[in-house]
Order: C-alpha cells, then sequence, then structure tokens
C-alpha cells in the first residue's frame, strides 16, 4: 500500500508554506544576510527526505511485527541526519569563503518544522491503527 495524498497533504502543505515564507522574506528584508538559495534547497532536500522516510514508516506500520515500526523510525532518523550533515558538509566545500552560516542555521529549523510535521502525522496515523 502506498500512501496517499491526504496522507501527505500535512508535508506538502508544508513544503509550499517554506517556499512562500522564503520568497516573501526575501521581499520583505531584502538586507537579511541569508542565502536564500540555501533555504530553497534545503526545503527541498528535507522536503524529499521526509517524503522517502514518511512512505517508509507508513509501510513498517502494516507489518504485525511492532519492532520493524521501531527499526523504520531509527532507520529514518539516521537517513535524515545523514542528508543534513551531507547537505552541509557539501555545502561547506562548494562555497568556499562564501559559506552562509545564518542560511544553515534556518535551514535547522526547517528541518525542526518537517520533522514535527513527520511525526505529528505518524502519530496520527499510529493511533488511528491503535498499534
Amino acid at each position: 500500500m502506498n500512501p496517499g495524498y491526504k496522507l501527505l497533504r500535512p508535508l506538502i502543505i508544508t513544503f509550499f508554506v517554506m517556499i512562500f515564507l522564503i520568497f516573501f522574506s526575501k521581499i520583505i528584508y531584502p538586507q537579511w544576510p541569508v542565502d536564500y538559495m540555501v533555504l530553497i534547497s534545503a526545503a527541498c532536500l528535507f522536503f524529499l527526505v521526509s517524503l522517502f522516510v514518511f512512505r517508509m514508516q507508513y509501510m513498517a506500520m502494516q507489518n504485525r511485527n511492532p519492532n520493524v515500526f521501531i527499526r523504520s523510525v531509527m532507520t529514518g532518523m539516521i537517513i535524515k541526519v545523514f542528508a543534513c550533515v551531507g547537505a552541509v558538509v557539501t555545502y561547506y566545500f562548494l562555497s568556499g569563503p562564501l559559506f552562509n552560516k545564518p542560511a544553515v542555521y534556518v535551514a535547522m529549523v526547517i528541518y525542526i518544522i518537517f520533522l514535527t510535521v513527520e511525526v505529528r502525522t505518524i502519530m496520527k496515523l499510529n493511533k488511528n491503527k491503535n498499534a
């Protein structure tokens, strides 16, 4: 079973709200010392990783063994951490002296927002399933 659009709606809405807020802040605060392309890239990365991990956890919830779900949650956390670290290290080496720390800090806030939405959605599904 694949998670449908209805289950992914909170993640999709969060993604579009983040993109809107990034563009809105670029218009309102043009002097803000943040690289907006880094923020857009971070939002896209976290959205894609969240979709992948959400699908993995949703599939694990269908299994009768509760350990499968726990393993998928732990695997999802490891995937997210490695994606974040890999993205920051890649950005550091590619940007060189133009590395923008404020953009990385704001990207970590975006990560926390996506994490919160994903966990709340999974918890709602888990509550409905009486798992």
